[in-house]
């Protein structure tokens, strides 16, 4: 049990993580708690602190609205958070979509599925392509096109003020990731995790790999939502670089060899 636990250290911290927030929200709106109030597209943190999604700004700024200065500043404060420190951990620590591909990606390992397609038959670059399109649909319909439509906002705010829609976004997410591509939502459409993987590049906060640990038994990429930021695994004793890791944790739990733990940027390297 103890074992079991150790194991899944990351995972139990990111749930609790999720879960922690979803009840924050959702107490602010019944009992009218006001730790943090609000949704994930804009909060505020004991009432007083403004917190925004930066994407979703963006998209407000290209579709030509007026931003107010507590919008902006909660936007800047989210943005500097996961540039320097946070990477792209809104992904597995904070958005509840997570949960749901977390477990169709469970089910497939349990079931063979990724045996039957090894080959996934799109590129992970659709979610980039995405992240453009929006914008550029913002600027002509005047609006934040993808919050319009965004899964990770019917769900999230499905499950603060009623679920509604939120229950069709849920089964489509988990079919579609299970059944048709592994990873398929947050790993290659969803634009919110495009942009997170632009700025979260720049992050601290790195998985890093020593090779002289490494038996290459292949668990981490097995589990990995973004396999290929482990290009390094078997190879070289360099941190993830890329913007696309999570820092989710799931390739530090499996790893039995010690060969890969996290890591503030550049510091492994001065302390050797």
């Amino acid at each position: 049990m103890i074992n079991l636990i150790k194991k899944s250290k990351f995972l139990i911290a990111r749930r609790i993580t999720q879960i922690t927030i979803m009840f924050l929200y959702i107490a602010a709106n019944i009992w009218g708690f006001n730790f943090l109030m609000g949704n994930l597209s804009s909060s505020k943190l004991l009432d007083t602190v403004p917190l925004s999604d930066p994407y979703a700004v963006l998209q407000m700024f290209t579709a030509g609205a007026v931003i107010a200065s507590d919008v902006l500043i909660g936007a800047i404060i989210i943005f500097v958070f996961y540039m320097f420190i946070g990477g792209r951990a809104f992904c597995s620590w904070v958005c509840p979509v997570n949960m749901i591909t977390d477990l169709s990606n469970y089910i497939r390992r349990k079931f063979g599925f990724n045996k039957i397609l090894k080959r996934q038959p799109a590129t992970r670059n659709i979610r980039y392509y995405v992240l453009v399109l929006s914008l550029i649909l913002s600027f002509f319909m005047g609006y934040a096109a993808f919050e319009f439509v965004s899964p990770v906002s019917m769900v999230h705010r499905g499950l603060i003020f009623g679920l509604g829609f939120g229950w069709a976004a849920i089964v489509i997410i988990f079919l579609f990731d299970l059944f048709v591509l592994k990873n398929g939502w947050c790993g290659h459409i969803c634009p919110i995790g495009g942009f997170y993987s632009l700025i979260g590049r720049f992050s601290l906060i790195r998985v890093h790999h020593n090779h002289e640990n490494c038996t290459a038994c292949m668990k981490c990429k097995e589990v990995c939502p973004e396999s290929q930021v482990l290009f390094m695994v078997t190879k070289d004793s360099i941190p993830v670089t890329s913007g696309e890791c999570t820092n989710c944790g799931r390739c530090v739990e499996v790893c039995d060899d010690d060969a890969l733990n996290f890591s503030i940027k550049n510091l492994k390297k001065e302390t050797k």
